[in-house]
């Protein structure tokens, strides 16, 4: 079993023309014997953004805090503290902070897949 905060999870910065201001963790993964799932957190921070992109997997996305958009079929969407998406898989997505605060989310993806 572990137990721990995310904060504690190594973090990797990305910061280059298609992904602004984003830390990403793997809170569980392969590293815990994880055979079904990747857990990873996401921070955004203001003026930050993911790249758009769209693979073969779905994914679960639990939001933690503060306030972002997601982009979905050509229009962007606004996400709070609380919400939980189902992103198909091959379906276009990209996120964004949309608030002064760091947007935080959960995101969790099937094993075999890079994990960040």
């Amino acid at each position: 079993m572990k137990i721990t905060s995310y904060e504690e999870c190594p973090a990797q910065q990305f910061d280059n023309e298609t992904i602004k201001g984003v830390t990403g963790r793997v809170v569980i993964g392969k590293a815990d014997n994880a055979s079904n799932f990747c857990m990873r957190v996401f921070t955004v921070a203001p003026g930050g953004f993911t790249p758009r992109h769209a693979h073969a997997w779905e994914h679960e996305i639990f939001v933690h805090s503060g306030k972002g958009k997601v982009y979905q079929n050509g229009e962007w969407r606004e996400v709070t503290s609380g919400t939980v998406l189902f992103i198909p898989g091959n379906e276009e997505h990209q996120f964004m902070n949309g608030g002064g605060e760091d947007f935080v989310f959960v995101c969790l993806i099937p094993s075999g897949v890079n994990e960040l």
